[in-house]
């Protein structure tokens, strides 16, 4: 995907799952009587652009775009192929969280039965998908046109987005997979693990239920406020750690957008006591809180600012996903805690 500032605020713009068969190959995804029980063949999935039905189980998947690779992981199918993560990446051109699972998955990236990546840095890599011949293209989690979602679907059927703008919620595209690979038991299955990990964080921290937050970007390099509305990634994950979304953002969040900008000189009406934002690789809190505009944001003033100022765990909560939460619990969400505890003293 090519980086732009709005591929920016979607990227910068979800530990255990249920565990599945290893793929038989790096072409296949492995198959066995449960998977019947799950959901029988041909079935039809919806999306923003209708029904596509799926005649039969796929033995060849491909993704785009984030999150739907992390998905098809999570129900234990390997696809034949998965674009390069290009802002937030590892070594591998990948995710920690989708290393992991490929690992326990007996199909590393540049194995014999590990995924083909291909590059989606102009766009829709149509050339590629079609190479890999796939039987199902999944795209729940996209910005996919109608325009691109009619061309892929010439190539195979397509798992279109389940809501536009990238606002599908991590659960709807667990869902939606897990019905086009005729794994819906096990789809269920790893929504309610993952949401009952985060519950018991909320659990462990009570402090997280007594806390207003703000989402937001806070560009120092132009001194821009962008804010995250209530259907961003974002937001969703801090609610369902038990936090309450400042009303500030809501009585002013245009409908059908993931973030609006908010006018640096009015930051003194942005009331909540913690905020967040994503930051430059390198830059840490410091740059925020010396800011002349930033600093006048009473979380800011009061201390409650975190941030993630490495890509990869910005990632990790912007294109959530049934892999990449458990991993953000494990190493991103004691800062949140800490930061929020303090104010709470």
């Amino acid at each position: 995907m090519a980086f732009t500032r709005r591929a920016g605020l979607l990227a910068a713009a979800a530990a255990t799952v249920l565990a599945a068969s290893a793929c038989s190959g790096a072409s296949t995804a492995s198959s066995d009587s449960s998977d019947a029980a799950s959901g029988g063949f041909p079935v039809s999935v919806e999306s923003i652009y209708g029904e596509t039905e799926i005649p039969a189980e796929p033995e060849r998947v491909v993704t785009l775009s984030w999150v739907n690779a992390d998905t098809a992981l999570a129900l234990g199918v390997v696809p034949v192929g998965m674009p390069e993560v290009t802002w937030g990446m590892n070594e591998n051109g990948s995710t920690d969280w989708n290393d992991a699972k490929l690992e326990e998955l007996g199909a590393p990236i540049g194995s014999e039965d590990g995924p083909e990546l291909y590059s989606e840095a102009d766009g829709v890599n149509f050339e590629a998908i079609a190479e890999l011949q796939p039987d199902v293209i999944l795209a729940g989690y996209s910005g996919l046109t109608q325009e691109d979602y009619d061309k892929l679907s010439k190539i195979a059927p397509v798992v279109g987005p389940q809501k536009e703008n990238y606002l599908a919620s991590w659960q709807s595209v667990t869902e939606a997979t897990g019905k086009a690979l005729g794994k819906q038991d096990e789809a269920a299955a790893v929504i309610e693990d993952v949401e009952a990990q985060i519950a018991a964080v909320s659990e462990e921290h009570p402090a997280l239920t007594e806390t207003t937050f703000i989402a937001s970007n806070l560009d120092t390099a132009q001194n821009v406020i962008s804010l995250y509305t209530g259907d961003d990634t974002r937001p969703r994950f801090f609610k369902a750690l038990g936090m309450t979304e400042a009303p500030v953002v809501a009585e002013n969040a245009p409908e059908g957008e993931f973030y609006f900008d908010w006018s640096s000189e009015r930051g003194d009406e942005l009331d909540s006591d913690v905020i967040y934002t994503w930051i430059p690789a390198g830059s840490d809190n410091a740059d925020i809180e010396g800011n002349d505009l930033f600093k006048q944001i009473p979380a800011v003033a009061d201390g409650g600012l975190f941030t993630t100022n490495d890509d990869h765990t910005t990632l990790s909560i912007s294109a959530a996903s049934a892999l990449s939460l458990p991993w953000a619990l494990e190493n991103y969400v004691p800062e949140i805690v800490e930061t929020v505890e303090s104010v709470k003293e």
